[in-house]
């Protein structure tokens, strides 16, 4: 395996394949390995990138504390068979007097959009970056992100990048809770408890599906969340191509959901296809 500390490095690097991409900020887990497991493709060669992206953090989130493992990140890697891991430092990335950033509209208004203003401005320029430094043929992204795919496949799509957008699914913890690197900031106490969201989504997700009117379902999930000390900072029903709030049942659509549980910002989401992979799609 192949570790390259700057796009230079990177760029004189001689592989003849179409590259399978995964764009991470490290603090690698078993979501991200699925990610490396889907790019091992006969014919083509996997890249990961490992960089904690600072422009898509807003002024008061966790930029400086988001955990760096960078030696485990890598052996993660190395262990899934990845070609080639680009760990770029931040000038490579955002250069002196750097002044271009991507802003993405519509799919990357709601939501996390609102509720982190400058966070996807970030993230679409990053990967935009990204991609022209790799090249790949195909970007592989996870489902939990939802609204971040979204975004990106948007910009893909407006800005013809040549490149093929893959979705997949989420990977859980036995009990139900979506991987994410930030869990591992809550206790064991409040990790345990923390299930109990997925739990609601199922229950919310069974009752829309039943034809129950969805905003008294929305809004009742919402207050069993709080009551169990979750500050819901939205749960909405939403087309997943445009991400607009939908007030009737449809298979196509989803649930999306973000709160607060003992500080950690928690976010997921499921359809209707998921409702059994949450309890069987395990890590």
């Amino acid at each position: 395996m192949k570790v390259f500390y700057s796009v230079s490095e990177f760029r004189s690097w001689e592989n003849q394949l179409p590259v399978i991409f995964v764009p991470t900020m490290g603090a690698l887990h078993e979501g991200h390995a699925s990610l490396m497991r889907a790019a091992r493709r006969p014919g083509f060669a996997s890249v990961v990138s490992i960089f904690v992206n600072p422009t898509q953090f807003g002024p008061n989130e966790d930029f400086s504390k988001y955990p760096r493992t960078l030696d485990a990140d890598l052996e993660v890697c190395r262990q899934h068979g990845v070609d080639a891991v680009l760990v770029p430092e931040v000038v490579d990335i955002y250069p002196v007097n750097d002044a271009t950033m991507v802003k993405v509209g519509g799919v990357a208004e709601p939501y996390e959009g609102a509720f982190r203003p400058s966070h996807f401005d970030g993230v679409a320029t990053v990967v935009l970056k990204l991609f022209n430094i790799v090249q790949p043929a195909v970007a592989c992204f996870g489902q939990k992100d939802l609204q971040q795919c979204a975004v990106i496949q948007q910009m893909v799509r407006d800005l013809a990048v040549p490149v093929s957008i893959e979705v997949l699914p989420t990977m859980r913890e036995d009990d139900g809770l979506a991987l994410s690197s930030r869990n591992r900031y809550l206790s064991t106490e409040s990790r345990a408890k923390a299930a109990y969201l997925p739990h609601v989504l199922k229950e919310c997700l069974r009752s829309i599906s039943q034809g129950l009117d969805v905003p008294k379902i929305l809004d009742s999930s919402s207050q069993a969340l709080a009551n169990n000390g979750f500050e819901v900072q939205y749960l909405a029903w939403i087309d997943p191509l445009t991400f607009e709030p939908q007030a009737k049942f449809d298979p196509r659509f989803r649930l999306v959901v973000a709160a607060k549980f003992e500080g950690v910002r928690l976010i997921d989401n499921i359809g209707l296809q998921d409702l059994d992979l949450v309890s069987i799609e395990k890590a």
